[in-house]
């Protein structure tokens, strides 16, 4: 077993990995094919074996199939894991249709996510983002109230703003912040992170390799029938200078002996103490690259050249954090 370190979720919250599996990718992503159950259940399970114990899923992930196999998979090993559940979003046919926020909808996802999960409390539960539709005091009230119920046990924030995030930890102790944050998208770093690190909450950072950005792998154009061609970030006159971006960090990768997703984990996890990446997987072949991310270091001129390369705004267009 990996010696993974582990990191606190708010100043009093509970010890985690600080390497987190993030389990989407083990369901139908826009209405695409599901993975293998069994190679999924089974990277969970090597997951767990190697020290990471954060699971991080959402009720609307696969219309409840991510649920539901995950629960398979933690079935006799409730207490090896950390389950971390957002709420609120809704989709139909694989597309989205907004959020539902209300109080008598919170309570109604809940016992939904217990019973597919097969669990009698969750450890992490989240609104999956704000829109100004309800009162932020009314939706952390809710899963407040579902604290005191004994049905969940900490209460978690995703894509918000810094004047949110407060808001919501002046009603409940708030233990962690998910969070889109790699070298690409670095708009947080003003004032959300700030905020966050203020307050003593922990940071789970999702796409690290911005979709894919970063792997090294993607070239331009990208085919007609990749969901990524949606975005800005990925449409010809952003991608072709982005990609000449994603050179330096394959080249630094190279000198490294490492691969460019590796040097893009690592940066984030160089970030501070109380910053979690958050890694989707769905094939065990991906664990072992992904642990060793954690144990690389930078140089200050090594870190110095990604900084300056991937500067705030330095890559051009956006994702799906601006839906």
């Amino acid at each position: 077993m990996k010696n993974i370190e582990k990191i606190q979720l708010s100043k009093d919250g509970p010890l985690v990995s600080k390497l987190g599996l993030g389990c989407m990718r083990m369901s139908s992503i826009w209405g695409g094919p599901t993975p293998n159950e069994t190679e999924s259940i089974a990277t969970i399970h090597e997951a767990l074996d190697n020290g990471i114990n954060f699971l991080n899923t959402g009720d609307f992930y696969g219309s409840g199939h991510n649920e539901m196999l995950i629960g398979k998979a933690i079935k006799d090993r409730r207490d090896d894991a950390f389950i971390s559940v957002k709420f609120g979003a809704i989709f139909h046919n694989g597309q989205w249709l907004g959020l539902d926020l209300r109080p008598v909808a919170i309570k109604n996802f809940i016992n939904y996510s217990l019973t597919r999960l097969g669990i009698e409390t969750i450890d992490l539960y989240q609104p999956s983002r704000m829109d100004d539709s309800v009162p932020v005091e009314d939706i952390i009230g809710t899963v407040a109230d579902l604290v005191k119920e004994g049905k969940v046990k900490h209460i978690g924030v995703s894509e918000i703003t810094a004047d949110q995030l407060r808001k919501a930890n002046s009603v409940h102790p708030i233990s962690a912040l998910e969070i889109g944050y790699s070298l690409a998208e670095r708009g947080i770093e003003a004032d959300l992170l700030p905020a966050a690190k203020e307050l003593g909450i922990a940071v789970v950072a999702f796409a690290n390799t911005a979709e894919g950005l970063l792997t090294g792998d993607m070239t331009a154009p990208l085919p007609a029938d990749d969901y990524r061609n949606h975005f800005s970030r990925f449409q010809g006159e952003n991608l072709i200078p982005n990609l000449q971006k994603v050179e330096v960090l394959k080249q630094l990768a190279a000198n490294k002996g490492c691969t460019p997703t590796q040097v893009a984990i690592a940066w984030v996890n160089a970030q501070g103490n109380h910053i979690m990446p958050l890694v989707s997987m769905s094939r065990r072949s991906r664990l072992p690259e992904n642990i060793a991310a954690m144990e690389i270091a930078f140089t200050p001129e090594e870190m110095t050249l990604l900084n300056s390369t991937f500067a705030p705004g330095a890559i051009k267009g956006g994702t799906y954090l601006q839906r």
